[in-house]
């Protein structure tokens, strides 16, 4: 028998010790403000000295964590309460960006602090976006000149690609339109922007991001016309901004009657000339502007064979269906020249049509939508590059064949590819004088 007691099992439990790293810190920017404001106020106007100061800073003090604090205290001189009002209980300072002067070499300045200070903490290029859409957001708590230096800065930034063209989207709200903020504020940004690049350079940035259709929007519902924008921000002296945003308005009118274009040809709805007329003239289109959107939808509008021995065949019937259309809107000698250089680049873009080209355009020819002179203009000078030795040398015989029934012959050259076309699919006993077939002849 074993005397020796058993020993009794005892709970034990471990104490996990939190490492000082793991521990979460409570936020409070209020120490973080008092170091950024102390600095600021012995740099004073200097900015070269202001950006040496934030690049020192930035290995003492969290800017990952008070990201807001530090822009804010910036164009500010201090944290900015919801609204846009300054935080009464902070410590502020007189050296930002709106107690600078309103000019815009001095926000060129300004702009190099922020690019210097995004340039060496990379992480901090998303909150700075999200820090000028809020601020955007705030216009109506800041002063005009406080606006407009907040707009300067922006559209240098905007030009220097230090901010995306979506922080835009700040400027379409509701309450900042009604009251015009938005449109004023859009003025004076696009002027330090244009200043900074030109034109082209704004155009591409709002493609980018999908604001080119949308500067309408900062004005009114009851005042979002082309004609109100056109003549506000000429008035301002931007007219190279009303332009694009009048080009831009175009083009959405195409895209638009393009679109119920095609859908009513997909349904095989019968086309009124008079009802596109009265559209383009609606949507303040040219008629060269017109028969390429009706040349696009009419193409557009059928599956094609792939084929390229059928699909000429094909071409052929379905164009003759609509060349009353194609008619309507070629009055013009420019209309139809445009409507040449569509089939052109159609058919060279779709290789099953290279060799239709030539077919097309005599069909169109008898259908009256094209004339000689467009013909000849196209074939000796107005032609496209692509695919022109191939479609110069299809035309060859024909465009031969019009300037000598020009020249010589007493019928209209329209009239004899009539004649011949008839006789040719009838082979009917016809009788055509000697000259008439001879002309045929040479055509093919």
């Amino acid at each position: 028998m074993n005397n020796q007691k058993q020993q009794k099992p005892t709970l034990t439990g471990q104490r996990f010790k939190t490492r000082k790293r793991d521990e979460k810190e409570r936020f409070d920017p209020t120490q973080f403000q008092e170091s950024i404001v102390q600095g600021l106020n012995q740099t004073g106007t200097d900015l070269e000295a202001v950006a040496k100061f934030l690049d020192a800073s930035g290995a003492k003090l969290d800017y990952r964590r008070y990201a807001e604090t530090l822009f804010d205290i910036l164009v500010a001189g201090g944290m900015l309460a919801p609204g846009g009002t300054l935080s009464d209980d902070m410590t502020r300072t007189e050296f930002c960006l709106f107690t600078a002067q309103e000019d815009l070499e001095t926000m060129q300045a300004y702009a190099q602090v922020f690019n210097k200070l995004i340039r060496r903490y990379k992480y901090l290029e998303k909150g700075f976006e999200e820090e000028i859409k809020k601020l955007l957001l705030f216009l109506k708590g800041f002063t005009e000149s406080e606006r407009n230096k907040l707009a300067m800065l922006t559209g240098i930034l905007l030009a220097n690609g230090n901010i995306s063209a979506s922080i835009l989207s700040s400027l379409y709200n509701e309450n900042l339109v009604k009251e015009g903020v938005s449109a004023a504020f859009a003025v004076k940004l696009f002027k330090s922007w244009i200043n900074e690049k030109d034109i082209n350079s704004v155009a591409a940035s709002l493609r980018k991001v999908g604001m080119d259709n949308r500067l309408m929007e900062l004005f009114p519902a009851n005042k979002r016309s082309c004609e109100h924008f056109s003549k506000y921000f000429t008035d301002a002296g931007l007219k190279e901004l009303s332009d694009f945003a009048r080009n831009q308005q175009s083009i959405g009118a195409r895209k638009e009657l393009q679109k119920e274009l095609q859908e009513q040809m997909s349904r095989g709805d019968p086309q009124k000339e008079v009802c596109w007329q009265e559209e383009m003239k609606k949507a303040n289109l040219s008629e060269q502007a017109m028969i390429g959107i009706i040349w696009t939808s009419v193409m557009s509008s059928v599956e094609w064979n792939k084929k390229e021995e059928l699909v000429t065949e094909q071409a052929i019937k379905h164009l003759k269906q609509y060349s009353p259309l194609l008619k309507a809107f070629t009055s013009q000698g420019l209309s139809e020249l445009s409507l040449l250089l569509k089939i052109q680049e159609y058919c060279y873009d779709n290789i099953h049509f290279m060799k239709a080209f030539q077919k097309i355009v005599v069909l169109l020819y008898k259908a009256d939508v094209l004339s000689e002179e467009a013909i000849l203009k196209w074939y000796t000078e107005a032609h496209l590059a692509k695919g022109k030795s191939v479609f110069l040398e299809q035309m060859k015989k024909f465009v031969e064949w019009l300037k000598n029934a020009e020249e010589g012959n007493p019928l209209d050259g329209r009239t004899v590819v009539r004649l011949w076309s008839v006789s040719h699919k009838s082979n009917t006993d016809c009788v055509f004088s000697t000259e008439i077939l001879k002309l045929c002849s040479n055509l093919w």
